[in-house]
């Protein structure tokens, strides 16, 4: 049974609830707000004075929450914008947070090209800023050689292999390398891992990291990536570019990037870390489906299909590689998904 309907996790949610506050359990009032790709599940905490909490609830066995209340802390005293943490149980696997409101970011787009959607936009890149200039990477997991090969192998496993039963082709080996290669040539600093507007919470017109407990000290470019080749939104490549050199221009003003790293060079290796990502979010979203059998995510295919094609051509190389998404997966992509329909 998921957890978001378990009447008993939610029943003793309910009452760890009214015994932090001191209260009868019929004197507060839960309900369901919110789920998301892991086994955690966010219920509204409504208290008889009126104000509101936001509790999570990660059965223990599934998720460990320990890394969530970490980065909540040393990321909150850093001065990032984190949900507050009011009351932790890790071995229950409940916690009360901040009610940040029911504005995700994406929310607020009107449009790929439309003012409000690119001003958003350019706010999220400045918090990508703040984040890489304060949080540490001290005691971050290292986003090392052997995960960004694991997060690749997603696509061949999985996409290819469970869902479309088709072989990688031949340059799919020097791909995944030089991928890998590129992404380890980046400075590293503290990475989101998933700083799309999903995880951007808006509250009073200021922008809130959430869903931060997979963080890792990574390349810098990756939060970029995520953000500008994210689920909701498909940029030129003229204001991608221009994007990412103002990014690099303020990176090397602030000392986290070198001096030599000229444009070109920043724009190849985030078009590298862009097709990274691209393929590793194929994987997961056929993992999602057929392992998990969470809806919703396939018809996300071609989005990152068109994300992936539009990072492998700006890269040198792997010619073979992109005639291959051309000719073959892009045609077997859509023949699955009208089967699927």
């Amino acid at each position: 049974m998921p957890e978001a309907t378990d009447p008993t996790r939610t029943q003793r949610l309910h009452a760890w609830a009214a015994r932090r506050h001191g209260l009868p359990p019929e004197a507060v009032a839960l309900r369901f707000a919110a789920g998301d790709a892991s086994f955690r599940r966010y219920f509204r905490l409504l208290l008889p004075d009126g104000s509101t909490r936001m509790l999570m609830d990660a059965p223990p066995d599934r998720e460990d929450s320990s890394s969530f209340v970490a980065i909540a802390e040393q990321w909150g005293a850093a001065g990032l914008p984190v949900p507050a943490l009011y009351g932790v149980d890790l071995d229950a696997g409940f916690l009360e947070l901040d009610d940040l409101d029911d504005t995700p970011l994406q929310d607020l787009f009107a449009g790929d090209e439309a003012p409000a959607t690119l001003a958003w936009h350019e706010r999220a890149i400045d918090l990508i800023h703040d984040l890489q200039n304060r949080a540490l990477v001290d005691g971050l997991p290292a986003y090392d050689a052997a995960l960004l090969g694991r997060e690749l192998d997603l696509f061949p496993d999985w996409c290819l292999g469970e869902w479309l039963g088709i072989a990688p082709p031949p340059g799919w080996a020097a791909l995944r390398e030089a991928l890998i290669d590129s992404a380890l040539e980046q400075p590293v600093v503290a990475v989101h891992r998933d700083f799309d507007a999903m995880n951007l919470m808006v509250q009073d017109d200021a922008l809130y990291l959430i869903d931060f407990q997979d963080a890792v000290a990574g390349p810098i470019s990756y939060d970029l990536i995520s953000l500008l080749r994210g689920r909701y939104c498909r940029f030129s490549p003229a204001r991608f570019a221009a994007w990412t050199e103002a990014f690099r221009v303020r990176a090397i003003a602030d000392g986290r990037l070198a001096e030599d790293v000229d444009a070109a060079t920043f724009l190849a290796r985030v078009q590298a870390m862009a097709a990274q990502r691209s393929l590793k979010v194929l994987g997961i979203f056929c993992r999602l489906t057929l392992r998990d059998a969470r809806q919703g995510y396939l018809e996300r295919l071609p989005h990152f299909l068109a994300h992936l094609e539009e990072s492998l051509a700006g890269l040198p190389g792997h010619e073979g590689f992109r005639a291959w998404l051309a000719d073959t997966f892009r045609p077997a992509l859509a023949a699955r998904l009208e089967a699927s329909a």
